[in-house]
C-alpha cells in the first residue's frame, strides 16, 4: 500500500509539473511564432517578388518560390536531427537561424543585383519555415491525451498575422529598397524567434516528455531510415502524413497558379495581395476551430472534411474565369480551410501514433516529404500555368484529393496508439 500511494503521489506531481510547464510552452511558442511569421510570410512574398524584378523572368520567379520549400525540406532532416539528440530548443534555433541567414543573403543579392545569389537565399529563408513547422510539434511533446490538435493548432494560428499581411505589404514594395526594407526585417525577426525559442522552452518540452518513461532521458538521434520503417508499421501514420503531404502539393499548387491566371484577366497587385491573404486567413486564422473538431470528433473525419474543402476550392477555381477575382479568392480561401484540416488534424494523428521517442524524426521525415512535394508542385503549376492550362491543374488536384479522401473513409475505424 505504502509503494503504491507513493507511486501515485509521484505520478501526480509529474502531472501536475508537466502540465505548469506546457501552459509556458504555448505560451513561448505563441509569442515566437507570431514574431516568426512575420519573417516568413514577407521574406518568402518579397523573395518572389525581388526574383521578378531582378531576373524578369516567370521561371526563376518560380523557383524562387519553390526554393522556401525546398529549403524547408532539408532544413527539417537537421531540425529533427537534434530534436531527437539534444531537444526542442537547439532544434528551433538552428531552424530560426538558418532564417537570418537567408535572409541576410536575399538582402545582399538584392543589393548586388544578382538572381542567382537570391535563390540561394531562398533556400535558407525556408529554414525558418521549417522551424515554425516543427515549433507546431514542440507544442504537443506534453500534450494532455485527446489535446494535441488543440495544442498544436495555437501555434499555427499564431502565424496568422505575418502570413497575412506579408503578401499585402511585400506587394506594395516593388524597388530595390523595399525589399532590402523587408529582407532586413525577416533577418531582424527570425533572430529575435532564436533567440526566444532557445532561452524562453526551459525546460526542454521533449526533455520533460521523457521524464517517467522507461528511457528516463532525451533519444538517441534517430536516423529517417528508422522513420520510414515506423511509416511502414503505422497505418494511422501512413494516412496523417498521406493527407499532410496531399493537401500541400494542391494548396501550392494552386496558390502558385492563381495570380498568374488573374494577371491574364487585367488583376491589379492589390486585387492579388487581397486574394492571397484571404487564402492565408483560411490557411490560419480558424486553425484553433479545427484543433477544437480534431479532438472532439477524432483526426481521420477532420481530414476527410479537408479533402472535401480541398475538392470544392479546385471546382471553384477551375470554374473561374481569368477576370473572376471573387470567385478565386473564395476558391482560395476554401483552399486555406483543406489545407488548415489537413495540417493540424494530420499532425495530431501523427503525434498520437508514435512512440514519443521516435517522433521527431517521424515528425521530421513528414515535413520533409510535405515540403518537398510542395515544391514540385509550384513547379508543376508554373509550367502548367504557363501553357494556359489553369484548368487542368484545378482538375490534377481533384485526381490527387479524391483518392485521398476515399482512403480516409476506408480509414475511419483506424485505432491510434495510445
Amino acid at each position: 500500500m505504502t509503494s503504491t500511494s507513493s507511486g501515485r503521489a509521484w505520478t501526480s506531481r509529474l502531472a501536475v509539473y508537466r502540465a505548469a510547464v506546457q501552459r509556458r510552452v504555448l505560451l513561448v511558442l505563441t509569442a515566437v511564432q507570431v514574431v516568426a511569421g512575420i519573417g516568413i510570410g514577407a521574406g518568402a512574398a518579397a523573395g518572389a517578388l525581388a526574383a521578378r524584378h531582378l531576373s524578369g523572368s516567370e521561371t526563376v520567379t518560380g523557383l524562387a518560390q519553390a526554393g522556401v520549400l525546398l529549403g524547408a525540406a532539408v532544413v527539417a532532416v537537421p531540425i529533427a536531427r537534434l530534436a531527437a539528440g539534444r531537444g526542442r530548443r537547439p532544434a528551433l534555433a538552428f531552424g530560426y537561424g538558418c532564417g537570418v541567414l537567408g535572409a541576410l543573403v536575399a538582402l545582399v543579392a538584392v543589393a548586388l543585383g544578382t538572381w542567382e545569389l537570391l535563390l540561394a537565399g531562398t533556400l535558407l529563408l525556408g529554414g525558418g519555415s521549417a522551424a515554425g513547422l516543427a515549433a507546431r510539434f514542440a507544442a504537443t511533446d506534453l500534450s494532455r491525451p485527446g489535446h494535441p490538435a488543440r495544442d498544436l493548432s495555437i501555434i499555427v494560428w499564431a502565424a496568422t498575422g505575418g502570413a497575412v499581411a506579408g503578401p499585402l505589404v511585400a506587394g506594395q514594395l516593388d524597388d530595390t529598397g523595399g525589399h532590402l526594407g523587408v529582407f532586413a526585417l525577416a533577418a531582424v525577426v527570425f533572430a529575435m524567434a532564436a533567440v526566444g525559442a532557445f532561452a524562453g522552452l526551459r525546460p526542454d518540452p521533449l526533455q520533460v516528455a521523457h521524464e517517467g518513461s522507461a528511457r528516463g532521458a532525451i533519444a538517441p538521434e534517430r536516423s529517417l531510415r528508422v522513420a520510414l520503417g515506423v511509416l511502414g508499421r503505422s497505418p494511422s501514420a501512413r494516412v496523417a502524413v498521406a493527407a499532410i503531404a496531399v493537401s500541400n502539393v494542391a494548396t501550392f499548387a494552386l496558390m502558385t497558379a492563381t495570380p498568374l491566371h488573374l494577371d491574364r484577366g487585367g488583376a491589379d497587385a492589390a486585387d492579388l495581395g487581397i486574394v492571397l491573404s484571404l487564402h492565408f486567413a483560411g490557411m490560419y486564422a480558424l486553425s484553433p476551430l479545427v484543433g477544437w473538431f480534431a479532438d472532439q470528433f477524432g483526426h481521420v473525419p477532420v481530414l476527410l472534411l479537408g479533402q472535401v474543402l480541398l475538392v470544392l476550392a479546385a471546382l471553384t477555381a477551375g470554374l473561374a474565369a481569368p477576370s473572376a477575382v471573387a470567385q478565386s479568392g473564395l476558391a482560395l480561401l476554401l483552399l486555406g480551410l483543406g489545407w488548415s484540416c489537413g495540417l493540424v488534424a494530420g499532425s495530431a494523428l501523427l503525434t498520437e501514433s508514435v512512440p514519443v521517442d521516435l517522433r521527431p524524426s517521424v515528425q521530421g521525415l513528414s515535413d520533409v516529404l510535405m515540403n518537398a512535394a510542395g515544391a514540385l508542385a509550384v513547379l508543376a503549376a508554373g509550367s502548367l500555368a504557363a501553357l494556359d492550362s489553369y484548368a487542368a491543374l484545378a482538375g490534377l488536384i481533384l485526381v490527387l484529393a479524391l483518392p485521398m479522401g476515399t482512403a480516409l473513409l476506408l480509414a475511419r475505424r483506424i485505432a491510434t496508439p495510445a
